[in-house]
């Protein structure tokens, strides 16, 4: 589904990202992982054409996503509340991101009624803008947008943050059946090893840039990534 190859991020002052190789397969939940800096958040921009490599290539589905737009139609993420439009209401943000993935308004209403759960009451006709939404329903808005339109990949970095814990239990409910049921490429960056890790089939963690471990979820991941970070 996404290859990656002999890609590099440099900036004046270095290199932020070099990985040689990595293949992430259709359906895969794949949970990417490092301290502040890594490189998480730079691969995520390239994946999405945000920013261009210094070297080598990303492709989606075959297509080479800083070449061409045709793995757009098929993407969704949410980053940051960048991604967001402060002026619009969260209905009219939800109908906007539905008339670009070709979803008219009864089939964003019927998406959106699978997630009532999921606002808590705290989003949906509460005649507010999504710029006086606190953070954590700003996110909430931005997840669930990124399922609009039945995409094939989603990417979410550092989804966890800012949920109440009963958010947190949710979509990690979500995630999973995103890749286990549905076939969807779901890729998730955070700090919390324990959620990332209930949602992953497999985890990379990424360090000054380079993968340095790649590992297939077990019931030991989460002791070994603990430990890694610890210095152990």
């Amino acid at each position: 589904m996404i290859t990656v190859s002999n890609l590099s991020k440099s900036y004046n002052a270095g290199p932020v990202l070099n990985i040689e190789n990595l293949d992430i397969p259709k359906g895969q939940s794949f949970g990417l992982v490092g301290n502040n800096g890594a490189g998480k958040t730079t691969f995520f921009s390239l994946l999405l054409d945000l920013i261009q490599p210094t070297t080598g290539f990303i492709k989606s589905k075959d297509i080479q996503v800083n070449e061409s737009e045709d793995w757009k139609p098929f993407t969704s993420a949410y980053i940051d509340e960048t991604f967001l439009i402060g002026y619009l209401t969260p209905e009219e943000y939800f109908y906007f991101i539905g008339e670009l993935r070709g979803q008219n308004k009864a089939d964003v209403d019927a998406l959106l009624k699978q997630f009532e759960d999921f606002f808590h009451g705290e989003i949906l006709n509460q005649k507010k803008y999504l710029r006086d939404l606190s953070k954590g329903n700003q996110k909430k808005v931005g997840i669930i947008a990124a399922l609009i339109g039945n995409p094939e990949v989603i990417i979410l970095d550092e989804p966890f943050a800012n949920l109440d814990p009963t958010t947190q239990i949710r979509l990690k409910q979500i995630i999973k059946n995103l890749a286990g049921q549905q076939g969807v490429t779901v890729l998730v960056s955070s700090h919390d090893l324990m959620h990332v890790t209930e949602v992953s089939d497999r985890i990379v963690v990424l360090e000054k840039g380079e993968v340095i471990k790649d590992l297939a979820t077990s019931a030991a991941t989460l002791k070994e990534l603990e430990a890694h970070f610890a210095g152990e």
